[in-house]
């Protein structure tokens, strides 16, 4: 199959106004998709489990007629683990205890210290109570987003994980529910859409309120998530998943071309691209890809993703790819080149950086450790992979000795006088120890 990938140089005249407009994506959800997930979220968090069920019914096409039909059990849990093959039951749990021993060099503990006037200062570190994870759901099963939201939420101690997972036609996976049991999810429910999350956001008679919501979802769900941000936490507004994969050229372009394809085959907005100072390369690698696509189930989707967001861009040398992939800010970042612990020092934006030609992406999707959920559309430019931190917060601990107040208190009072908060410096004035 022929492909229309774009080819760029990065010596040419123009290539960083080529390079924003490849980059380019609006994640802004339209009027319509607006109006429509405004609508779900007020009735939600009006009418509770009546309008769960209410939009349950009409957008999943089911039948429910009372919410306790809406929660799994963890027997069923349990019983949906039994259905699944014994071979990726091994491979769920493997991948479990990868990311969790990963995630457990996150943690952080509280800390504080005193100062030589008896002052204490410090910081305490406390998990969230209650967290609500959104999986995707239907015939397209994620289990590996179950274990990469759900398991640094547990190593942080969160006290109650609640799942949601839309189940239209009643369609139920089993290995979703498998991976919901094995990371240890407290309690599952068969609800999706803008209306999941408005249940999560402002708790329901049978769904509780929790206080972060996190994992990806569609359009509807991405801009419910921004809706209810502030009565709730959330992770992050996904973008289409990127990869950028630098190659100096001696990497078989077969696996540079699957690496490829690993991206393109999510979504046709789903973007592709590599950089490489060996033309040559660049040739042999879109002809690998014109070989093999046809041997993907999803050739079609992954055909329209690389014609569409996907690009070959030819540089001078790897520093100049360094700069380029530093512009990029890729949520997933190959560095499929000799000495690759060296260049990894040049790179500042990346979501997740894959060190050799050994290293594909798809091994971080599933089971290398590092949590797969990373930040997409140049974001991780200021952003950073979900962890343990997004499921704790930190409260700050000051004590004073009389000493100390005093210290504190004759800095304090010039400060808040300068503001003209005159009962802010009084209030420190009346710890100020009078001479004797």
């Amino acid at each position: 199959m022929n492909l229309s990938i774009r080819e760029f140089s990065s010596s040419s005249d123009g290539f960083r106004d080529e390079l924003d407009a490849l980059l380019a994506w609006d994640s802004v959800s339209d009027a319509g998709v607006q109006k429509t997930v405004s609508h779900i979220v007020e009735q939600v968090r009006l009418h509770g489990d009546r309008a769960v069920i209410e939009f349950t019914n009409r957008f999943d096409r089911r039948h429910v007629e009372h919410s306790s039909e809406l929660e799994i059990s963890r027997e069923e849990l349990a019983l949906a683990k039994g259905r699944v093959s014994e071979e990726l039951v091994v491979s769920l749990e493997a991948a479990a205890k990868r990311v969790h021993q990963y995630h457990e060099r996150q943690k952080q503990p509280s800390w504080q210290y005193q100062e030589t006037n008896g002052t204490v200062l410090g910081q305490k570190v406390t998990p969230l109570d209650r967290v609500g994870v959104y999986v995707p759901g239907g015939k397209a099963a994620y289990p590996s987003s179950v274990l990469m939201n759900v398991m640094p939420a547990k190593v942080a101690g969160v006290g109650e994980i609640i799942m949601v997972v839309p189940t239209p036609d009643g369609f139920v996976s089993d290995i979703v529910l498998a991976a919901a049991y094995i990371a240890g999810v407290d309690r599952v429910f068969t609800i999706g859409g803008a209306q999941a999350v408005a249940a999560l956001a402002y708790g329901t008679e049978t769904i509780p309120k929790v206080d972060k919501i996190v994992g990806p979802g569609n359009i509807y769900v991405a801009t419910a998530k921004k809706m209810v941000f502030g009565v709730v936490g959330i992770d992050m507004i996904a973008g289409p998943s990127e990869i950028l994969v630098v190659c100096d050229g001696k990497t078989d372009p077969d696996w540079i071309a699957m690496d490829l394809f690993s991206q393109a085959e999510h979504d046709e907005d789903a973007q592709s691209i590599l950089i490489s100072p060996d033309l040559d390369f660049i040739a042999a690698v879109k002809s690998a890809m014109e070989r093999l696509i046809d041997t993907q189930s999803r050739k079609d989707i992954i055909k329209a993703s690389l014609e569409g967001r996907g690009a070959f861009i030819h540089v001078k040398d790897l520093n100049d790819a360094m700069d380029i992939a530093n512009i990029v800010a890729a949520e997933h970042l190959e560095l499929s080149i000799d000495e690759p612990e060296k260049w990894v020092e040049k790179i500042r934006h990346a979501g997740a950086i894959f060190m050799g030609r050994h290293t594909p992406e798809a091994l971080g999707d599933y089971c290398a450790g590092p949590n797969h959920v990373l930040p997409t559309s140049g974001t991780a430019r200021f952003s950073s992979p979900l962890g343990v931190y997004d499921f704790q917060k930190r409260s700050s601990l000051i004590y004073c000795s009389p000493e100390g107040a005093s210290e504190l208190a004759k800095i304090a009072s010039p400060l808040a006088r300068g503001e003209s908060l005159e009962a802010h410096a009084m209030s420190a004035e009346y710890r100020i120890i009078k001479d004797a």
